[in-house]
């Protein structure tokens, strides 16, 4: 049980079975786009998590890699001609290398240093995004065409809920490669003691800008995805709110814990949808389950789930 619930090979097999699952349990077009949603968010968080719960390294302005690789895939195609898909990997590629120029000097940085230097960055890229209007349509957002791959315009909620799906257990095979091998020890080793590792002979700050960068492209490339979906971005997708969010999910989930990653991102984008009908109250009663989920699960929902299931069958 707890190898299902920490997404090790049987945990694979269970997300692919939930996956296939979904058109069972799915009933209409507003199911579909919260699963859609609920999955590109956990791509990103799966990123994310790689960087705050393996390497210790806090991030407070990944939505505004998310933002750029989402403007990519609408500029991109629109004023230069190119290809949907080519510009979502020219997005991914641009922000890759701009994360590891931004890498360089801000990792070096640590605790609340370093994660107000993740807010400055984040509230820079939401700042350009909204003053440049004639490149990014400002505040008011711009269009984004339709999304073409192998020829077909990826349209209608069945066909998105396939592709995210197959995108989703790509991200968490590739995430999973990565915390199993000595990259992934070598991050753990970071965040247990920076000092330590690098007296151990690890590179710290190569594996810290590695997994920044690595975090960051997924996070584009969600973007994207996002933006082809939405059909319409704004500035918005950049806001320090965006980055705190992401953050809670990946906290909620559990620190260290791709299915975690995924969890936290499908509770908090299911659960604002069940609280609209408690209309002024939504915010109060979703920050109460949070406070309490936290209080309760200190360590995150599948961490403190994993070790209570091996507590009683021990």
């Amino acid at each position: 049980m707890s190898n299902l619930l920490s997404l090790r090979p049987g945990g694979l097999a269970l997300l692919a079975a939930i996956i296939a699952a979904g058109p069972l349990v799915l009933q209409n077009g507003f199911h579909y786009n919260v699963a859609i949603l609920a999955g590109i968010n956990a791509m990103v968080c799966i990123g994310l998590n790689l960087l705050i719960g393996y390497a210790g390294q806090i991030s407070l302005g990944h939505a505004g890699f998310f933002a750029l690789g989402a403007y990519a895939s609408a500029i991109l195609p629109e004023r230069f001609g190119f290809h949907p898909a080519g510009a979502l990997l020219t997005g991914a590629v641009v922000v890759g290398l701009l994360a590891f120029a931004i890498a360089r000097p801000i990792l070096r940085l640590r605790g609340h240093y370093l994660a107000m230097a993740t807010l400055g960055m984040g509230i820079i890229i939401s700042i350009v995004l909204d003053q440049e209007v004639d490149i990014t349509g400002g505040p008011d957002g711009m269009p984004v065409g339709d999304l073409t791959l192998f020829g077909q315009v990826v349209s209608g909620e069945l066909a998105w809920y396939w592709l995210i799906g197959a995108l989703l257990f790509v991200t968490t095979w590739l995430a999973l490669n990565l915390v199993h091998s000595p990259v992934g020890r070598a991050l753990k080793a970071v965040h247990g003691s920076e000092i330590a590792a690098a007296a151990m002979g690890v590179d710290v700050f190569h594996y810290k800008v590695l997994v920044f960068v690595f975090s960051a492209v997924l996070a584009s490339v969600a973007g994207s995805l996002f933006a082809h979906y939405n059909g319409f971005i704004t500035p918005d997708e950049a806001s320090f709110i965006h980055s705190i969010q992401l953050v809670t999910m990946v906290v909620l989930g559990g620190m260290a814990s791709i299915a975690g990653s995924i969890v936290g991102a499908v509770v908090l984008t299911v659960l604002p949808q069940m609280l609209a009908g408690f209309h002024d109250y939504e915010m109060i009663v979703f920050g109460a389950i949070l406070m309490g989920t936290m209080i309760l699960l200190p360590e995150g929902a599948v961490p403190t789930l994993a070790k209570r299931i091996r507590e009683r069958l021990a």
